[in-house]
């Protein structure tokens, strides 16, 4: 079955493939800005559905993730779905939270997936637990790698991260101040509008042609 995609803009630069985190589907508040931003600076932006979201997309009913090798399965069934549309042009994947992770263990055991990957808001370990942490596929990864991270973010935060050595081809790019979904608190004086957008503009010189 054909994956079911959401597209924005056109894709005159490179088509991103995005994936939803573990609670929030592709219409949540975050994946449309990103969308929506991304094919402002001349992307095509495509996001899709792992299939635990579909069903509770369909029947309201909250279910937990799928295993990794079905979310990974469902992931690859998309890469196909998107080449199809990029007519031979640069793919570029990833996706918030869990949504990056996946794509990022697919990239790793195939260099050929993709081109590039976009990480936003990379789980760099599970709820509470910095010690087990979730780098070691990381390595694997041949292609240009952008991780986009909240100075704050409970699953990687600055403090963890400038203490990780990342593989050659890794950057992070910092948003000031912020949190999992990258938003920073009044008091910093930096907003959740301005962060996604520094983030984007990043994300669009990294992954330009």
């Amino acid at each position: 079955m054909m994956t079911d995609f959401k597209q924005n803009g056109m894709g005159e630069k490179a088509t991103i493939l995005l994936a939803h985190g573990a609670g929030a589907g592709m219409d949540s508040d975050f994946m449309v800005a990103w969308a929506t931003g991304l094919a402002a600076r001349g992307f095509r932006a495509l996001r899709f559905e792992f299939p635990y979201m579909v069903l509770r997309r369909g029947d309201g009913r909250k279910r937990p993730p799928d295993r990794a090798p079905k979310l990974m399965d469902a992931y690859r069934q998309a890469i196909d779905d998107a080449r199809m549309l990029t007519d031979g042009g640069k793919l570029v994947i990833g996706g918030k939270s869990m949504g990056g992770r996946i794509a990022s263990m697919v990239a790793a055991e195939d260099n050929n997936a993709c081109e590039g990957l976009l990480l936003l808001g990379y789980p760099f370990h599970p709820t509470g637990k910095p010690e087990k942490l979730r780098t070691d596929h990381l390595g694997d990864i041949t292609v240009p790698t952008l991780i986009v991270q909240g100075e704050r973010d409970p699953f990687g935060g600055k403090a963890l991260v400038d203490t990780l050595s990342l593989p050659t081809g890794f950057t992070v790019h910092w948003a000031p101040d912020g949190n999992h979904d990258l938003s920073p608190r009044k008091a910093s004086g930096h907003t959740s509008e301005k962060n996604w957008a520094t983030a984007m503009d990043a994300a669009a010189r990294d992954f330009a042609p």
